[in-house]
């Protein structure tokens, strides 16, 4: 298939599935939703396709994915806050959803089409499934 195709259904894969964890926490009214994660989940992917495709070999790609998983982590650092008069912190699953969005973008980009899609699913799960029972 040609690569530019090819990447392009990549980056179709990662906001599918960014958006079903984002369709998620939308549903639950969560301050990160569907755009978010659709958003954060493309951007890995393409952060990914240009460190293996965009230098002509002359990268390492898990050194981008390395600072993916940085720069991810700083942002979801931001949306955890602690209200002190109630004692509370909230935004903890926000900032792991955000994380784990990242690393199913990256696993697109990377090509390894079905760790993403388990990896979706199984967040997915965690935060759909606890809410029911």
């Amino acid at each position: 298939m040609n690569t530019t195709i090819e990447a392009v259904l990549r980056l179709v894969l990662a906001a599918a599935l960014g958006a079903l964890v984002g369709f998620q926490r939308e549903h639950e009214h969560k301050p990160a939703g569907l755009r978010t994660h659709t958003v954060v989940s493309v951007g890995a992917c393409l952060f990914c396709l240009v460190s293996i495709y965009g230098f002509s070999g002359a990268s390492d790609p898990s050194r981008v994915a390395a600072q993916v998983v940085t720069g991810i982590g700083f942002i979801g650092a931001g949306t955890i806050l602690f209200l002190s008069r109630q004692h509370v912190i909230v935004g903890l699953t926000t900032a792991a959803t955000i994380w784990a969005v990242a690393a199913v973008g990256l696993a697109v980009g990377a090509g390894l089409y079905v760790l993403a899609a388990a990896g979706a699913l199984i967040v997915f799960g965690a935060l759909y499934i606890p809410h029911r029972f």
